[in-house]
């Protein structure tokens, strides 16, 4: 059975985008992660319609690691609400999935 998962989460500038980036690798909570380029989101926060830069992680990591990694971001998130959304990875070559459990495992 594959328990590897995508997890997406957004920030308000790169910096703290880069700083959770690397904290979850150091700590084994993820193998890999992608930090995007600056996009606008457009969403309503308390009843108020919002538009700003964020910055999306795409985080690689295992349903075993989950809880950990989504303790993690919540813990040193700069958002009142942070998008933290895992969906499960169906597909893929089979070393990278092998990579992910070595990096997560550590």
């Amino acid at each position: 059975m594959n328990d590897k998962l995508l997890v997406l989460t957004t920030y308000p500038d790169e910096g703290s985008a880069l700083a959770t980036a690397r904290r979850l690798v150091k700590e084994h909570l993820a193998a890999c992660v992608n930090v995007l380029p600056s996009m606008t989101s457009v969403y309503e926060w308390q009843d108020e319609a919002c538009e700003g830069n964020e910055h999306l992680l795409l985080i690689k990591t295992t349903q075993t690691r989950y809880a950990a990694l989504e303790a993690s971001i919540q813990q040193t998130h700069p958002y009142e609400l942070p998008e933290i959304i895992a969906t499960p990875i169906s597909h893929g070559l089979p070393e990278y999935f092998e990579w992910i459990e070595r990096q997560t495992s550590l």
